[in-house]
């Protein structure tokens, strides 16, 4: 364990505390106090004796414990929905990786590691806040400036086609990720892959109509993902009191090849599914549906 490293206390209740380690500190709770320089130098996964009897199991955090941890500037990507983002947007080594609204740099220490040292992930963020809090935690839990990582303060739809770049991944972590559609696809190559994280249905339901209407792309595939733990002990064996319930929708598509459009969609919408009270993008051949008549009318 070394300095400036953060380390994750674990008590006989499972109370966690996380903090970086600095010579001659000392870190408090309930159960008393702990020397960091009883632990700076050790290798993890010891336990240690608080100054009244408190028994800590101590570890370097994993990246899904650090995330959830770190400071923020705005809500950070769950551990759960980075995982999916990794496996279904496919990034892979050597990777080019552009996301617009980096956060608090969860999902950034994610994608850094997928795209390996050979790779590369350039994240775009407005608000100047969010990204002096991202850049910080980013290089903490790294250790360091990170070489692939590029930090760029900006919109995304102006300044992605301006540097004439081509990626392989775009994912839009964002109010209003539709607006930067059109950067995305003039940016992606042909089978790219972007995914946009929103966090409500109506945020879902016009990046995705958006996504249609735009046509350079394959049919949008929306989903979400709930975690429910199990206690397990001896023939105790039911879920978890807790869930991590809804956090957020996903949505993935492919590029096409330029001057290429994926086949329409042959079945039919729901009834009422564009209705006279729907506002947003209408995809090619539908149609207005008609107010419902009431009986007798006609």
């Amino acid at each position: 364990m070394r300095v400036g490293e953060w380390v994750r206390l674990v008590d006989q209740k499972g109370r966690r505390h996380n903090f970086e380690l600095v010579p001659g500190k000392r870190f408090f709770s309930n159960r008393g106090h702990l020397e960091h320089d009883d632990l700076i130098g050790r290798e993890e996964g010891f336990t240690v004796v608080s100054s009244a009897g408190g028994e800590y199991l101590v570890f370097r955090p994993l990246l899904s414990e650090f995330v959830v941890s770190m400071p923020r500037g705005a809500a950070v990507v769950y551990p759960k929905d980075a995982a999916q983002i990794v496996a279904m947007a496919d990034i892979f080594p050597g990777a080019h990786v552009v996301e617009a609204g980096v956060g608090s740099g969860a999902l950034t220490c994610s994608l850094l590691r997928a795209v390996g040292p050979h790779g590369r992930v350039t994240s775009y963020e407005r608000r100047e806040e969010f990204a002096d809090v991202a850049r910080r935690n980013v290089t903490q839990f790294f250790g360091g400036d990170h070489p692939a990582w590029s930090l760029r303060l900006g919109d995304l739809a102006e300044e992605l086609p301006a540097s004439g770049e081509r990626v392989d991944r775009i994912i839009l972590d964002m109010l209003a990720p539709w607006e930067c559609l059109d950067a995305a696809a003039g940016a992606l190559r042909p089978g790219g892959i972007v995914c946009a994280y929103v966090a409500t249905t109506t945020q879902l339901s016009r990046f995705v109509e958006t996504v249609r209407l735009h046509g350079g792309f394959t049919e949008p595939q929306p989903w979400e993902s709930l975690v429910r733990d199990w206690h397990v002990e001896g023939l105790a064996v039911r879920p978890g009191h807790k869930m991590i319930g809804h956090t957020a929708f996903l949505v993935t598509a492919r590029r096409m090849a330029p001057g290429q459009r994926p086949p329409l969609k042959k079945r039919r919408p729901a009834p009422g599914a564009y209705g006279p009270d729907y506002a947003g993008p209408r995809p090619p051949g539908v149609p207005l549906d008609e107010p419902a008549q009431e009986p007798g009318e006609g």
